[in-house]
């Protein structure tokens, strides 16, 4: 706690110090000078670590947040008189201000100002109803940005605040906990006598100003009608909170006593119960999932469904609650871009009343620096491949045998399966969590939270086997290590982790990773060795369960962090936090998409320790996560285009409703429906998943050299002017193309599989449709060259340099991007290029989270290259009816040793032009290969 109050208040007189001059040494003079005035705490801090602390403060810095929004039926009325006397709010940035930087308590303040803004003013009379969606990173600080949001809606004037986290008790009890002390400022029991002031309670401990619960953090703390009948509400009293999980029997009892003991009115044409005299907020964590009517169905451990958690009731509950309100407002938080409230649009109803889609805005946050997410671990495609990452990930392999149909564990084990013995790389994940400890230990963590989280199946008898296996290794170290007997083996094993991994990877991390410049030296091993034993007898191995008890253990350990190894399945609820997240261990369980969401939690803030974190999982698990990172950033790509040209909600909604994107995402998480109606326009695709095997190659190598002998002569080496030089491309390009030349290299073309964006056939429907509503009759053609690989004569006097695209996974021949921002606008004037790098930088907005730089862009977008070919821009004509197409040839005998002697391997990629038609596709998601293999998601 000294350490705490010496950092906040050096923090403060920091404050008064120009930026760029605050170093290690400023730091330490504003200790002292803090320390003059309060000589109490010069013996009780740790110096060390409180200047680490603030040189990580000071370093971080936070990109701005983008909004799309429609202003129909809305009054604007949040100014800075409105704040003047704001309570609730003040108590809260004034604790965050001891754990957080100032640059990051100020983000939020802005941030929670903008959100609510967009909500009506609660003592505007009705009727009002204002929907909102705030998408964050993952793991990135959701449930602190809908703590501000509440602290300043009940200071605003909002009376009753319901808050639905997550589908277990677990989720729920942690969320009320977050609330007790960010909101609230007491620890709330059964009993109302139990409670002790906590958090901003110890801060501002005022009574007059003391909100009400209902809920509280036990296990059995959720809506209950008993207590909540006894409960009289009255427009002069202190706000309400609510915390309930999103159960049908929850939230229609929590319905029925709002119409029973709050409502004030009746609706004149249906009799219906109304309350007219209480504004509503009701924030709905992980809004993508159960809120929707996507007429999914969950199911239990045995595949048994399960009635209580059918999204189709929870949207109808959900929805009559806001509709009982004649002023209210529903603010979503949800990591996913594309989350399935996009794509199922439900028509108003009334009983049930409007949709839950975000109708009046969305809010995309940004991270700070110090944020860790698949950006930072997994990179992002590029034309070299993926971007690199942190060197955390480690490879699994060890776990099934290669079939994966027998081993440790199995793809499709069953329920009552009982794993053989540990593998190898699930003792080396230990291990190296231990030697992590140890290190935060020896760096003044060592009273911080550190968890494990091993998830390798969703059966609660195959999760005791392993919580069995994990708790007997951790013993038998234990013994080895304390004991001094048999040790030797271990040790040597320790030491081994140490030298060939820890030492290179935190070298790697402080190198080439500065954005994490507060990553300390390594202690030397011996030292490591020196504490391990008591790291070790202080690690618990816990099941998780789904009950309130997983949350709570981290509240309850008195100022000693909770050191832990949670091995858990499904029932580790969306959300759920694990604090102080070190090292993972994920398998494939049946459920592929609720475990790339599981790996999510991996993701966050390491402040002092990222260098030290793990991911142990398989090759196939990091590529689907890439393949959604990637999907997500294309989204927020397109976001932000949007953004910056005041598109409205539903604008967006209709974007995403047929965007490609989707071709991955239904692979993943099944819906009931078979099929999806896409549109490419204003998209890329590209083929980064190609064939391998020799006859398909040449099939498609005689479908571009067709292509290109009946195109005949064309430009060679075109030069573009670009900004104030030129630019240079080898190979050849044709203009004035006719559609139908595009579509019989389409048709004569074979996509694999498992490029899931890009279907030679349906993108040959496609411009077929387009062609019927006269766009897309028009296109450029270039076959690219200048690659570093052999060169390739496609058609006599045509020698094309081929790339080098390099691939180490065995079957297809997959690479990273294809295409670069600078090929896809090869086609465009020198105006209409300077009209697109303009719309980039309007739209432009640096976020860590991203990799985004901070210096402005110097080359246009995609997104901005397609919108200001088909609908211009800046004194550009827009046509729909021109697109690009270009070819490339990929130098088989460098892409992988197994491939020389085959025929060069054509990649293609295609860049349509943003249209206004609406022309849509069908695609028809092939489902049953797929269930088979992974099962459906929940």
């Amino acid at each position: 706690m000294s350490t705490e109050k010496v950092v906040k208040f050096a923090q403060e007189l920091l404050l008064e110090d120009d930026p760029q001059t605050i170093s290690p040494a400023l730091i330490s003079e504003r200790i002292d000078e803090f320390l003059v005035s309060f000589p109490r705490y010069r013996d009780s801090y740790d110096r060390s670590t409180a200047i680490a602390e603030l040189v990580r403060r000071f370093s971080v810095w936070i990109g701005s947040d983008k909004t799309i929004q429609s202003d129909v039926g809305h009054v604007a009325w949040l100014d800075s008189d409105r704040k003047n006397d704001w309570r609730y709010w003040r108590r809260y940035s004034e604790m965050l201000e001891g754990r957080m930087s100032w640059t990051a308590v100020d983000a939020l303040d802005k941030s929670t100002d903008t959100i609510l803004g967009l909500l009506e003013d609660p003592r505007r009379g009705g009727p009002w109803d204002r929907r909102g969606l705030v998408v964050g990173h993952v793991q990135s600080g959701k449930t602190g940005s809908y703590t501000g949001l509440i602290c300043k809606a009940a200071d605003a004037g909002y009376k009753i605040i319901i808050v639905l986290a997550g589908l277990h008790n677990n989720l729920r009890s942690q969320t009320q906990m977050r609330l007790d002390e960010g909101f609230l400022g007491y620890e709330t029991h059964p009993v109302a006598a139990d409670t002790r002031a906590i958090g901003v309670g110890l801060i501002d401990k005022d009574p007059a100003i003391r909100p009400n619960y209902v809920t509280n953090r036990t296990d059995k703390g959720d809506f209950n009608a008993t207590r909540a009948a006894s409960l009289g509400i009255s427009p002069e009293q202190r706000p309400w909170l609510f915390v309930v999980k999103k159960n049908k029997t929850v939230l229609n009892r929590l319905l029925r006593w709002i119409h029973d003991h709050v409502a004030d009115a009746q609706e004149k044409e249906t009799g219906r119960k109304i309350v007219t005299h209480l504004p509503l907020l009701l924030i709905d964590d992980e809004a993508d999932h159960a809120s929707v009517d996507t007429g999914e169905q969950l199911y239990d451990d045995d595949g048994i469904p399960d009635e209580e958690h059918q999204p189709t009731a929870i949207n109808s509950a959900v929805r009559r609650i806001l509709h009982a309100f004649t002023r209210s407002a529903y603010v979503g938080y949800t990591a996913t871009p594309f989350a399935n409230i996009f794509i199922h649009e439900q028509n108003e109803t009334k009983l049930e009343g409007p949709d839950l889609f975000p109708s009046s805005f969305i809010v995309n946050l940004a991270a700070p620096s110090s944020y860790v997410g698949p950006a930072q671990v997994f990179g992002l495609l590029s034309p070299e491949g993926r971007t690199t990452g942190l060197p955390l990930y480690r490879e699994v392999d060890d776990h099934a045998s290669e079939d994966g149909k027998s081993g440790w564990m199995p793809h499709s084990h069953k329920n009552g399966h009982y794993p053989g013995e540990m593998p190898q790389s699930l003792q080396e994940a230990i291990d190296s969590f231990f030697l992590t400890i140890a290190t935060r230990k020896l760096r003044g963590q060592g009273d911080d939270h550190a968890s494990m989280l091993v998830h390798v199946t969703r059966f609660t008898s195959v999760q005791k086997a392993v919580h069995g296996q994990v708790e007997e290794y951790v013993k038998a170290l234990k013994q080895r290590l304390t004991r001094r007997v048999g040790h030797e083996k271990s040790e040597a094993q320790m030491r081994r982790l140490w030298e060939t991994d820890f030492i290179p990877t935190s070298a790697i991390a402080r190198e080439d990773f500065p954005i994490f410049g507060d990553i300390p030296d390594l202690p030397e091993f011996s030292e490591v060795l020196e504490v391990l034993p008591d790291v070790i007898a202080d690690t618990d191995v816990r099941m998780i369960n789904g009950t309130a008890k997983d949350a709570l253990d981290y509240a309850d350990q008195g100022g000693k962090g909770l050191k832990v190894i949670a091995i858990g399945g499904d029932k580790l609820s969306r959300g759920l936090t694990l604090e102080g997240l070190c090292t993972s261990y994920f398998l494939r369980t049946s459920k592929m998409y609720d475990t790339l969401m599981q790996m999510g939690r991996w993701f966050g803030y390491r402040p002092g320790y990222i260098d030290l974190c793990r991911l142990y999982t398989t090759k196939e698990l990091t590529e689907w996560f890439g393949h959604i990172a990637d999907a997500s950033e294309e989204l927020r790509e397109e976001f932000d285009l949007m953004a910056a040209s005041g598109s409205t909600p539903r604008e967006f909604g209709l974007k995403v409703q047929s965007h490609p994107v989707l071709m991955v995402t239904s692979r993943l998480k099944m819906r009931s429906a078979k099929s999806l109606m896409l549109s490419f326009s204003g998209q890329v695709v590209e083929t980064i998943s190609l064939f391998s095997d020799r006859d398909t190659l040449q099939r498609n190598y005689e479908a571009a050299r067709r292509l290109v002998a009946r195109l005949g002569a064309g430009e060679d080496d075109p030069v573009r002017e670009r900004g104030l030089s030129g630019q240079t491309w080898k190979g050849r390009l044709w203009e004035n193309v006719t559609s139908d030349e595009v579509i019989a290299f389409l048709t004569d073309y074979r996509t694999h599989p498992d490029a899931y964006k890009v279907n030679s056939r349906l993108l040959a429907e496609f411009v077929t449709a387009m062609n019927g509503n006269g766009e897309l009759i028009d296109w450029t053609v270039a076959i690219v060259g200048g690659g570093q690989g052999q060169a390739d004569e496609i058609v006599p006097g045509l020698n094309v340099d081929m790339l080098v695209r390099r691939s180490n996974q065995t079957g297809r021949y997959a690479i990273g991007r294809l295409l670069s921002p600078r090929d896809e606008a090869l086609d465009l004037s020198e105006p209409a290029w300077n009209a697109a790098l303009a719309a980039t930088r309007d739209a432009w907005q640096a976020d860590a989270a991203r990799l985004k730089s901070r210096e402005a862009p110097s080359q246009p977008s995609g997104p901005a290259i397609r919108r200001i070919r088909g609908e211009g821009g800046q004194g550009v004509a827009g046509n729909p009816k021109r697109a690009l197409l270009l070819l490339y040839l990929l130098d088989p005998a460098e892409a992988r040793s197994d491939m020389a002697g085959l025929p060069p391997v054509v990649a293609f990629g295609i860049s349509f032009p943003a249209s206004k038609s609406g022309v849509k596709v069908e695609y028809k998601v092939n489902n049953v290969a797929w269930n088979l293999e992974y099962g459906g998601a929940d």
